[in-house]
């Protein structure tokens, strides 16, 4: 491998610039066109020939739009003989699609996955993915990276004598648990039954969180249904404080009006794996870079270095 090259989508550019900016190389520049018939065609305007190149693409909404724009951009990458291809994803929106849950439906994230290997992708580096089995739908390596040391850096500004870790849910309660680890901390977590996308149940919350400063914690937040329902039953137990944290903070369908609104919620606590507009944000509102950890597992893996070691 001659040099580093980075290239971004239209998905997340200001997190590209941000991650370009503490590796102290340039982002490169795409040009997306669309033709009449509505197809789209993407060309990497900087030499990739033997070099080590890296496509920076959030699979955010338009999601099926920005995934057809990095599968092409993987397929330019590849014809222009560049020495490697790393697919950068902040957000990979397909891994929620996991699992066979019903009779006859898809598993998009092995799909995609395999669309991703297909177009040329000789690697992947994810952030914070849905469930541990999405990293094995890869056929190539993967380094999957978390935010836990970005939001547990934030919380240990604050008075945890009381507090306590809550997850939504028992599939997230093993990352709820390493956080409270780092927090020093207790953790607690819903029981949570799905019925369908923007409609839960949480029966009990497992734990002691009665006059606790509850942190709540996620991978990612959409439309806010289980975090509103699991809201529900803390305040029935009488906790002192709400805090929310994911790492995902996509925050559809008016999520975060609604959140910010909810009784005894003090702030709300994502990443910048998924942008969001200014006209969205509200003052309980902080959001945290990621570009620094990203950077640095982009400068290991040109290297030829360890990323696990970065969660040592």
């Amino acid at each position: 491998m001659r040099d580093i090259a980075v290239f971004s989508g239209t998905a997340h550019p200001d997190l590209a610039a941000e991650i370009c900016a503490h590796l102290d190389v340039p982002l490169h520049p795409v040009r997306v066109s669309r033709f009449a018939n509505d197809c789209l065609e993407v060309q990497l305007q900087a030499n990739c020939r033997e070099r080590d190149v890296f496509l920076i693409q959030p699979l955010v909404p338009p999601v099926q739009e920005h995934l057809v724009e990095l599968l092409l951009m993987i397929d330019a990458a590849r014809g222009a003989s560049a020495g490697r291809i790393t697919v950068v994803l902040p957000h990979y929106a397909y891994a929620r699609s996991d699992k066979k849950d019903a009779p006859r439906i898809s598993i998009g994230g092995r799909l995609v996955a395999d669309l991703l290997t297909s177009a040329g992708a000789h690697r992947v580096l994810a952030m914070t993915l849905h469930s541990p089995q999405v990293h094995g739908f890869f056929s190539v390596p993967v380094d999957h990276l978390h935010a836990l040391r970005e939001l547990a850096t934030h919380f240990k500004g604050y008075d945890l004598s009381n507090a306590v870790v809550v997850s939504p849910d028992l599939g997230n309660a093993k990352e709820a648990a390493a956080f409270a680890r780092m927090l020093g901390t207790p953790v607690a977590a819903g029981a949570k039954q799905r019925f369908s996308d923007d409609r839960v149940q949480i029966s009990t919350v497992i734990g002691d969180v009665a006059d606790r400063d509850v942190i709540v914690l996620d991978d990612e937040i959409a439309k806010g249904s289980t975090v509103i329902e699991l809201i529900s039953h803390l305040r029935e137990r009488q906790v002192r404080s709400i805090r929310l944290a994911c790492t995902h903070g996509l925050f559809s369908s008016g999520a975060l009006e609604r959140l910010s609104a909810q009784d005894g919620v003090l702030e709300i606590v994502c990443t910048n794996t998924v942008p969001i507009p200014s006209e969205k944000r509200v003052p309980k509102l902080e959001v945290l870079s990621v570009a620094p950890a990203l950077a640095e597992a982009m400068r290991r893996i040109h290297n030829g270095e360890s990323v696990s070691a970065l969660f040592g």
